[in-house]
Formats: C-alpha cells, structure tokens, sequence
C-alpha cells in the first residue's frame, strides 16, 4: 500500500482481517494521519461530523464535540493504527518512487534505494495532499516568512503579528476564523466570495460520552441519523442544482449572511454570485464575526505582486505583512503521481492521464493489473463522508484480490471499453449536479466537467457491493 493515512491504515486493518497479513504500506513521512499529520494551521478541522467520520469498526465515543478539531481526529487515526497493530508493517520515511509491472507481478523502488516486489499495489495516496502554489510574481522575495495552509511549520508564531491569506476556501476560512483574535492585523485576499453555512459545534458533556458508552443502542440511532442527514439528504441534493434541499440551503447560507454581517458594503463584497455548494460548501460558526473584527481587512483588489514587505494589489494599494499564508487548495488531479506507474506492455500512467486522470469507479485503470486506488479520480469525494468511501471501496478490493487468490485468475483490470462507456454515463450525469451550476472550482475538469461521482449514495453502495467482471481484463 502506498501511504499510511485514514485509507492506507484502513487497508491494514481490512488485509489482515481477510487473512492477508503479508502486506508492507509505504509512507513518505514519520508519522501516520496522511492530511490530518500534514494540516496542522490554526482552526483545522473537519466539515463532517465526528461520529461519522469514524471507521465503522472503531466507533468512537468520545470526540470531544460534534466537529472535532484536527489533532483530535489525527490522534484517533493514531490509536486505531496502534490498537490493530497496524504500525509494524509500515516503513516510515520511505516514499515509492516507480512502480513496474514485469512478469505477473509489481516491482517497487523506493527513495532509500530498496526493491520489493508485490501481487497487489493499492494507492492510498488521497487526494487533497499535493499543494497548489500559485505562480505569484515577487513570492520569492518576500523578507517575511510564508508558508502553504497544508505544510504549516510547527515552529511558525503569528501571534502580535500582520498575517496576509490568500485564498477563500474551507482552510483560509477556518485560519481566519482562528487566528484573527491573536495577531495585530489580518487581511484576507478574496478572489471569489464563499457561501459560508452556520456551523454549530457544541461539546459533548461527561454525561453525553459516558450515555455514547454504556447505550450502544441509542449512540448507533444518534449516528445513523447523522449519516442519513449527510448521506441521503445533502448528498442527493447535490446531483440536482434545482433540487429542494440545495435551495434551502441556499436559503440557509444567505441568512447566514445577511444576519452575521452587519456593514452593508462588507457584506455585498463577501456575497457569492454563483449558487451555494456549486463550490465545495463551507461551513463555519467564526469567520463572520472575525472579518468584522477591527483588525481584519477584506481586498478584494486583484494581486499585482509580491513584494519584500508585503503585497501589492491591481489598483496599486500596499499591504505590508510579516507572515504570507497561502490557502490556495491542492492539485487535485494528481493522486498516486508523481510516482512513476507502469504497467502491461510498458503502459505510463503519465501517458493514460495525458489529458485527465479517469478509473472505473475510481478504483482501477486499463493496462494497471492489480493495481487499486482508494478515493481516486472521479470518485464521491465531495459527497459523503471519506471513510464511508474507502471502507466500501476496500470491500469491493477485496473481492478482486479473492479472484486471484482463488485460481480465478492472475491478472485483473478494468478494460478499456468499461472505462471509456463508464466516463460517458458519469460526464452525462455530472451536468445536472450543483458543480456545474455556473462556477469556477476545483471540483472541475479541464473541460469543465465536475470530476466527482454523480450519483446516489444508493448507487456506490449497490456498485460497491459486487464487481461486475465482464468489465474486467481477466488473465491466466
């Protein structure tokens, strides 16, 4: 396995259940978390409820509120990977650098120079984890420190100081949200405004956590609305932009709005003109209330250059900083690259993802035998909860792994034609989902087509549930 995150720990977990205790995962880092090791900057924390993003095996009850805060939820990844002995089989520091397949079977070098050989390579690898630097002119001859929201240093202090984020999506608003309180002056560089729905994020009392641990009954009732809230509700109105569910949210977000902020010239310049969750919904119970803070600033003004003191903008303002956080999302089509994959007949990943990445149910690619993604392109990641994803995905896995370990066959992939009549009825789908009403944002292809599942959690659990292998290379 490549990487030792939420995922990578996952298929640990999932291998030696199955009686597959014979697997290595590979992690480029010391530590395992994935994005909750590499995020660590003021306010981080996730969008989905705690107790449903949880390994389902490994309930949890005692997050410490409804939405728990990042090191919280990296130091569960941490215990579960410690409690199923997950650790022993990771190689730490230890990035795979090349993949071939070679006679039946994967051959892997390392950056420490080490070869190893596998049946099966599953990518782990996530898919917000390569950092998008902006190409900004002059950001190299900034006196001040600057940093990426996604490679905070643990050593970077902001606090008495003026702080400059650029960027308006779910990190920038949390940086916000968090830090504004403690440094002398923040000013936020807002290329496009954000919808922004409440969050309420009360902490659970010592009586709520013991009730999670002594009524399971209740605690499984409590998170099955959850995920029905999530999954059924917000996640079916997400494939239709005209749906009832996204026009209360809708609702939802302007009130949010229109109520939290109070100067009529702040709040027009932080109304979105495209419609809610078109981009990747925000939710936060702090940002509002910190914009409007005396030492918070909105520029709205393009940026023109990065100077030594500071940023300058199109119509010649000057913001001098110290610290420059650039909140500015990920490269969301790179996954398992840039690890050089190769497959049958010295097939390049590189080359079948010339123009755009693309998997089967984002799980597996033409002339890749035995080689799996979890949470690859295309798949529901902006849908549900990312842990339900990859637990149903590596079910699936599995089964194709039993086809092989069975005598059913030696080499397994998706052929070309399921692919191709797969991104058809996907890209076809896609156009009536609430990404393609009339936005800019990561969620979008090269040709603008919204590269997610555009589907039904029904859907992905019915795809999930059994490989359909006359879409599968099947070879002796």
């Amino acid at each position: 396995m490549i990487g030792a995150g939420m995922a990578g720990i996952l298929s640990g977990i999932r291998l030696a259940e199955a009686g597959l205790d014979d697997y290595t995962i590979y992690e480029k880092s010391d530590e395992v978390g994935g994005t909750w090791r590499e995020n660590t900057y003021p306010g981080i924390g996730c969008d989905v409820p705690s107790h449903i993003y949880s390994y389902s095996f490994e309930l949890n009850p005692n997050w410490s509120q409804l939405y728990s805060p990042g090191k919280e939820i990296l130091g569960y990844f941490r215990g579960v990977a410690e409690k199923y002995g997950v650790l022993d089989s990771i190689r730490f520091e230890e990035e795979i650098v090349r993949c071939e397949f070679r006679e039946g079977r994967w051959r892997i070098e390392t950056s420490k120079g080490r070869e190893d050989e596998a049946d099966f390579v599953i990518a782990a690898t996530g898919v917000l984890h390569h950092p998008n630097i902006p190409d900004l002119p002059g950001l190299e001859s900034f006196e001040g420190e600057w940093v990426h929201s996604a490679r905070w240093r643990p050593d970077l202090a902001i606090e008495g100081k003026r702080v400059g984020v650029v960027g308006t999506g779910s990190s920038a608003v949390q940086i916000v949200g968090a830090a504004t309180s403690s440094v002398e002056k923040m000013v936020l560089f807002q290329r496009t405004a954000q919808w922004i729905a409440p969050q309420l994020n009360p902490l659970y009392t010592d009586q709520e956590k013991e009730a999670f641990h002594t009524d399971r009954e209740s605690f499984g009732a409590m998170r099955e609305g959850m995920a029905f809230d999530y999954f059924e509700q917000f996640s079916k109105g997400l494939l239709d932009s005209n749906s009832e569910a996204m026009q209360n949210l809708q609702a939802l977000c302007k009130t949010n709005l229109e109520e939290s902020v109070r100067d009529p010239e702040l709040r027009e310049r932080l109304r979105p003109d495209y419609q809610a969750a078109c981009k990747r919904l925000v939710v936060s119970g702090s940002f509002y209330e910190a914009i409007q803070k005396p030492n918070a600033e909105l520029v709205t003004e393009a940026i023109e250059r990065i100077e030594p003191g500071g940023i300058r903008t199109a119509e010649g303002s000057f913001h001098e900083l110290d610290v420059l956080v650039l909140a500015t999302g990920f490269r969301v089509d790179r996954f398992v690259r840039p690890i050089e994959v190769v497959g049958r007949g010295g097939v390049n990943l590189n080359d079948s993802w010339r123009e755009r990445p693309s998997a089967y149910l984002s799980i597996s690619v033409p002339d890749m035998p035995n080689f799996f993604m979890l949470n690859g392109p295309n798949g529901p990641v902006g849908n549900f909860s990312l842990i339900e994803i990859a637990e149903k995905q590596f079910d699936y896995i599995l089964q194709l792994i039993e086809l092989k370990k069975s005598g059913r066959c030696n080499e397994l992939s998706v052929t070309h034609e399921a692919l191709e009549a797969f991104e058809v009825e996907r890209t076809e789908a896609a156009q009536s989902t609430i990404w393609n009403s009339g936005c800019r944002s990561w969620y979008l292809d090269d040709r603008g087509v919204p590269a997610s599942w555009p589907w039904t959690f029904d859907r992905f659990r019915e795809e999930m549930s059994a490989p359909k292998l006359e879409a599968y290379d099947l070879r002796d």
